[in-house]
């Protein structure tokens, strides 16, 4: 009678652009363990960045409400995930509900990152690594937490997803062949580019022959930014809202390069194999996310004073914002590095 392969489930419920991150873990996993069936649990809304992935056995899609974390609403999906009978739980985001997640999907050994003075996390998972331990990249991160697994690092970092190529028709109505996609939004202010370096950017690189489109989250503060643009600049390109994941991925992936903060968009172009150029500015961003990126995809803004009380506000409100120090002759220099 042949042996079961083994079964891992790993977690991750932070936000959608974390969930790219994992990726290279994941293949450091299927890597270390090739026989072994690798599911992945995700928020619902995550769940279409990994679902395309051919070396995943399984996508579990958990519907969320940020701020609540009830077992009782989930219970279906976590007697399927009993089932399953998993060897091994691995939680990467280590909050509250993939910690009880861990637990209640009966996996014998769980691992997750701890924090000092987190219980909950110390009673749900069967080994622990802290936080404090861990280094600051995300990609890194996850892979150190691997090694208490004596799991080995990959032989590339690279981030890994894939569009659903059912969509491709449909994005190509919305995004023409050739096109420099630029991303105005991130999910916090102090992570944005200005407007009006924006429009700054937009006549160079216009002048220069690029054909640029433009983009923003589907949120009112975000497409706000997108009409002021518009205002001043009425010739731009616009991309209407996107609602569906998939259907942005396929877009993301016709583009020529993606211009974009440390946000969603430029981590999904980059997992998608897009050429991209990352605007970086605050600390944590720089610590956290950059890291992933070659020195050429990156373009860092000025002296980071809005985490300079390790305070992470959502907003800078810095008299000298360290964004609004990226000019965009540099950033067209960055771009004529990849067109």
């Amino acid at each position: 009678m042949s042996v079961r392969p083994e079964k891992i489930l790993a977690l991750q419920f932070k936000y959608l652009g974390d969930a790219v991150f994992i990726t290279p873990a994941l293949r450091a996993l299927k890597a270390h363990w090739p026989d072994a069936e690798l599911h992945v649990l995700v928020a619902a809304e995550v769940a279409p960045l990994l679902e395309n992935l051919p070396w995943l056995k399984k996508i579990w899609a958990l519907p969320r409400t940020r701020g609540r974390a009830r077992v009782g609403d989930s219970w279906p999906l976590i007697r399927a995930l009993r089932r399953e009978h998993f060897a091994r739980a691995v939680d990467f985001g280590g909050n509250d509900r993939g910690a009880i997640l861990s637990c209640c999907s009966g996996a014998k050994i769980r691992l997750g990152p701890v924090e000092k003075k987190k219980l909950l996390q110390k009673f749900c998972y069967t080994q622990t690594v802290s936080t404090a331990e861990l280094p600051p990249s995300w990609v890194q991160r996850h892979l150190q937490l691997l090694a208490a697994w004596q799991v080995p690092p990959p032989k590339s970092t690279r981030l890994e997803i894939a569009a659903d190529p059912a969509q491709a028709a449909e994005a190509a109505k919305l995004l023409p062949d050739g096109m420099i996609l630029c991303h105005l939004g991130t999910s916090q202010p102090r992570k944005e580019w200005p407007v009006a370096r924006w429009q700054e950017f937009f006549r160079l690189a216009k002048a220069a022959g690029n054909a640029l489109a433009f983009s923003a989250g589907n949120n009112e503060r975000e497409r706000n930014l997108l009409t002021e643009l518009k205002k001043i600049e009425p010739e731009i390109f616009a991309l209407p809202p996107v609602g569906d994941l998939k259907l942005f991925l396929a877009v993301l992936q016709r583009a020529r390069l993606v211009i974009a903060g440390d946000t969603g968009p430029l981590h999904f172009a980059a997992g998608l194999g897009v050429p991209v150029v990352g605007l970086f500015g605050t600390a944590d961003s720089l610590l956290r996310s950059a890291p992933v990126y070659a020195a050429g995809q990156i373009v860092r803004g000025g002296e980071c004073f809005c985490d300079a009380k390790g305070l992470h506000a959502a907003n800078c409100e810095d008299a000298r914002p360290c964004l609004a120090a990226i000019p965009p002759e540099q950033v067209l220099a960055a771009l004529k590095n990849f067109i």
